[in-house]
């Protein structure tokens, strides 16, 4: 048992859930981190355990929402550093030196994942490109032009079978202008033996891959992704914070940085539509927020029907509750952007990525965007990751003990008052320099793009 020093009432604070330091009444507003986190619906004591059994959201449809911007306290950092990256021939800025195998559509996901084993190229099974229509090809199309364009690869091998909707000549019109040196195109039907090709193919691309080399680069030129799952108590007092002050940092750098999971900012929006740049991005933040209220509404689902279970196992109970953890891993800086699916990080500073919190397809959406890293916080722990460095961030020391594999880097002595800014931001340089996160080395990496349409 731990003692809580606010109010002297003995209560176990070590497993992430929530505690009253004051008598509330059935009706009140229930307060954490500074706001509203639902309500009691039924009278509570001090001491008494706050959860799903004594209090519910406040949440409800769409809100009309009003501009009323906050100051900006924007820092710069002069004395920029530097971190050893490839610059490729369009003069982009990448972290790896790999090569991918990029299939437009999933029928060949196994051929992708054979010539993977063969060359060490790396494989992004997924099980769209046919039998789609309209936005969902769109979407389909968007992140798998996002990925081949990544200047994490070196060089890329796009795979076609050549029936499907998503053909490489109906992609090729989507994906634009591009190096030949550094992309490949292979329809499997086209060839007798698809795997010799593709093999031939990947070998061409390796030598082209061969020119880069390390050179220093500024921190300016780094792209961050933010994101969290299976997110526990502590995710918002611990690693989400830690996140957010790495993340002004990095800004201060004239660095970027994305956050996503748009629904998992409910609750808490009006925080970052407080610190939008312009009225142009705040009336662009609330199109995505009730974009995605209105998606909810279209598929008969609560806007609320959040958090997970393992969420509420790990004291989390209402999705303010949740969103309020989410968002500090913004930091504090001003939001100069809103990305729609398949766009990609163009401005310095904070920008917000459209797309839902399933773990999976954010972190494909970060990955599409252009991201060289995803700082991802965890509580519950998870091996997912993706085609880029994925930075496993535990809340509490129990997980990074207990799943090291997973985990790479642990915020939890942020309760016993360490500062661990400066730790994450070396660290961070150390992967953008080579150093291997938990998923490169395990090879968890994978993709899921987002659905909402009709499957023939």
């Amino acid at each position: 048992m731990l003692l809580n020093k606010l109010d002297n009432v003995r209560v176990d604070l070590s497993n992430g859930h929530k505690y009253a330091i004051t008598d509330i009444l059935k009706g009140e507003y229930i307060i954490k981190y500074g706001n509203p986190i639902g309500h009691a619906v039924k009278d509570i004591k001090k001491g008494d355990h706050v959860h799903t059994h004594n209090m519910k959201t406040n949440l409800s449809g769409i809100i009309e929402y009003t501009y009323t911007p906050v100051a900006h306290n924007e820092k710069k950092i002069s004395d920029v550093p530097t971190f050893m990256g490839y610059v490729r021939d369009d003069g982009e800025v990448g972290i790896r030196n790999d090569i991918f195998i990029v299939n437009t559509v999933g029928c060949v996901n196994k051929t992708a994942e054979k010539l993977a084993s063969i060359t060490g190229a790396i494989a992004f099974p997924h099980p769209f490109g046919c039998s789609q229509l309209g936005d969902d090809q769109k979407t389909t199309q968007l992140i798998l032009r996002g990925i081949v364009n990544h200047p994490n690869a070196a060089g890329v091998l796009v795979l076609g079978l050549g029936c499907e909707n998503n053909n490489i000549e109906v992609f090729k019109r989507v994906l634009g202008d591009y190096n030949e040196k550094r992309v490949k195109f292979l329809n499997c039907q086209d060839v007798e033996d698809d795997i010799k090709e593709g093999i031939q193919l990947i070998d061409e691309l390796k030598k082209y891959a061969e020119k880069f080399t390390r050179t220093p680069i500024p921190v300016s030129k780094l792209r961050i992704g933010l994101k969290c799952g299976g997110s526990d108590g502590y995710s918002g007092i611990t690693a989400n914070p830690l996140v957010g002050r790495v993340s002004d940092k990095l800004i201060a750098m004239g660095a970027s940085t994305v956050l996503t999971e748009i629904p998992e900012a409910f609750g808490a929006e009006h925080l970052l539509m407080a610190r939008a740049a312009n009225k142009d991005i705040f009336e662009r933040i609330v199109r995505i927020i009730n974009g995605f209220k209105e998606y909810y509404n279209r598929h008969g689902q609560v806007i609320y029907e959040n958090p997970s279970p393992g969420n509420k196992a790990g004291g989390i109970t209402t999705l303010e509750e949740k969103s309020l953890g989410c968002v500090t891993k913004a930091g504090c800086s001003p939001v100069v952007d809103v990305l729609s699916y398949g766009d990609t990080v163009t401005q310095a500073g904070l920008s917000l990525l459209d797309g839902p919190g399933n773990d999976i397809v954010a972190i494909t959406n970060l990955f599409s965007a252009g991201v060289h890293m995803i700082l991802f916080t965890t509580g519950r722990g998870t091996p997912v990751g993706s085609g880029v460095p994925t930075v496993k961030i535990s809340t509490n020391s129990k997980l990074a003990k207990s799943k090291a594999a997973w985990i790479d880097f642990d915020a939890s002595p942020i309760l016993d008052g360490n500062d661990l800014t400066n730790d994450l931001f070396a660290y961070i340089l150390r992967v953008a320099e080579g150093e291997m996160t938990k998923n490169e080395i395990f090879g968890y990496k994978e993709i899921s793009i987002f659905k909402d349409g009709v499957t023939l």
